[in-house]
């Protein structure tokens, strides 16, 4: 079950990013609408997490470290907004979801095999397809937008979502290696383990949204910006419970490619809703090559071989 049921999620969280492109068509500003899609996400983390789990534990440390993360979610979504509002969103996620490959790469060097982290011929390979991909479709459509503009947002969503990822990663490692102390280890499992940090960074980015949101407020928020911000936050939270779920599923076999599928499907269903609503001329080969990079450079192949 766990390949269909990223499958959901990934499905769900494109209807999200469809939702978060609609507010802006409508004529609201992308504050408006995540500081709405991030309170009700964070209302829903708290149902996903800690109750669900019944662990209600707290940690300073982690908690801290939730708000760090939230930080960092706050601007990677203010720059993916202002990437939407001069680009195509089909390309826009293409790109966004082309970061998760680099994470591995990232880890790989600070921790290397010790903590499971490999990088085969095969990660290296399917990462220069994606590079080659990402600069074919962004020359097939250069002549169709503001590409500069794009161009320099894009940059910054896509370092940002590696640097989210990372801290995702750093959390993972504290959980599956418990008896490891030092810098890169600096949390015990069991605050590692503590069901708040998702409902706090979460909580953390809406905060900050509403900041800016009222800080730089012209009118109050309109009632179409209003209806998909919680459209955007209740999609997007049904598509972090089925991720959830994917997670807790899977198979070793499943496991090593959950991750993978899900980027190259948000990308699909990005890249449909792109074409069917907003005639965005969608270079599918170009596409193609990016998904078929992101499956081979993510896809944990030490995994696949020693379960084969």
């Amino acid at each position: 079950m766990g390949i269909q049921l990223m499958l959901l999620a990934s499905f769900f969280v494109a209807i999200s990013n469809f939702c978060m492109r609609r507010s802006i068509d409508s004529g609201g500003s992308t504050k408006g609408y995540l500081m709405i899609m991030l309170s009700v996400i964070s209302l829903i983390a708290v149902f996903l997490n800690p109750i669900r789990m019944a662990d209600f534990s707290w940690s300073y440390s982690m908690a801290l470290f939730a708000v760090i993360a939230g930080i960092i979610l706050s601007f990677m979504l203010i720059s993916l907004g202002k990437t939407l509002e001069s680009g195509p969103p089909g390309l826009t996620f293409a790109a966004l979801n082309a970061s998760t490959v680099l994470p591995m790469v990232a880890m790989v060097l600070l921790f290397g095999s010790k903590f499971g982290y490999f990088y085969t011929m095969w990660n290296a390979f399917g990462s220069i397809l994606l590079v080659i991909g990402l600069f074919w479709a962004g020359y097939s459509a250069i002549r169709s937008f503001h590409f500069q503009k794009w161009l320099i947002f894009m940059t910054a969503t896509f370092f940002l979502h590696i640097l989210l990822l990372l801290f995702f990663q750093w959390r993972a490692l504290c959980i599956n290696f418990p008896e490891e102390r030092g810098f890169f280890f600096p949390f015990e499992n069991s605050e590692a383990c503590c069901q708040w940090f998702m409902p706090i960074m979460y909580a953390t980015a809406a905060l900050l949204q509403t900041l800016f949101y009222f800080k730089t407020r012209v009118r109050a928020l309109n009632p179409l910006e209003l209806q998909y911000g919680i459209y955007g936050g209740l999609t997007n939270g049904v598509g972090t419970f089925f991720m959830i779920l994917s997670t807790e599923a899977s198979t070793s076999l499943e496991h090593a490619a959950i991750f993978p599928v899900f980027a190259i499907t948000v990308i699909i269903f990005c890249n449909l809703w792109g074409r069917w609503f907003y005639q965005e001329k969608v270079n599918w080969k170009a596409n193609g090559l990016c998904l078929l990079g992101i499956l081979i450079g993510s896809l944990d192949w030490k995994m696949l071989l020693v379960t084969n």
